[in-house]
């Protein structure tokens, strides 16, 4: 199913609708700040390891990440120190995920890796349906094959048309980017940007 959403004056049923499908179980796609992704309840183990399966890939070695609406109550799922909690505040809403140790809260299958990616992306759709779930998002890009047209991960009807099947809802956004987030490293005390995408860092 592909639902088309804009970035204000959304019907409160539609958007109901999304919240009652990731609370159920299922797994949407959507749009972000830099790509589209997939994504599920983080709170809900059988949704995690339904999108694991689909992107084939092992919880316990790939790092996975959550979106949150704000960084209010990022504590609940990562440990974050005093300078690591003003470095994202400087840089969220952006195109960034802060890796961070893992907190208890989090289901096992994140506790295998004890890190979690924190994603809080400047995209009014994505953080509005995380603020009305009341919880975070899992959040991983869509795959794309070797040799496969860019267009079925940025352009909704052609994703639709390879994962409609597969997942239970498509929010068509609009185009999507092609640049990943900037990834950044906060484990240790010396933040280490891992992986330069789109998101200028501002330290």
């Amino acid at each position: 199913m592909l639902l088309k959403l804009y970035s204000k004056n959304n019907r409160p049923e539609d958007l109901q609708s999304i919240v009652d499908i990731l609370n159920d179980g299922g797994i949407i796609i959507y749009p972000t700040d830099t790509v589209y992704a997939l994504g599920c309840h983080a709170l809900k183990e059988r949704p995690i390891e339904r999108i694991c399966k689909l992107k084939n890939i092992d919880p316990r070695k790939n790092n996975l990440s959550i979106i949150c609406y704000d960084l209010s109550n990022i504590s609940e799922y990562a440990r974050v120190s005093n300078a690591t909690f003003k470095l994202m505040k400087r840089n969220l809403p952006g195109p960034f995920t802060f890796i961070l140790n893992a907190d208890s809260r989090l289901p096992k299958i994140f506790r295998n890796r004890k890190e979690v990616g924190i994603r809080v992306p400047d995209n009014a759709i994505i953080r509005e349906i995380c603020r009305l779930l009341d919880a975070p998002i899992l959040t991983t890009t869509l795959p794309l094959e070797e040799g496969e047209d860019i267009e079925y991960i940025t352009e909704p009807e052609l994703i639709d048309e390879k994962f409609g099947e597969k997942v239970d809802l498509i929010i068509d956004g609009g185009t999507g980017g092609i640049e990943p987030s900037t990834v950044i490293n906060c484990c240790d005390d010396v933040p280490e940007i891992v992986r330069q995408g789109k998101g200028i860092l501002n330290e």
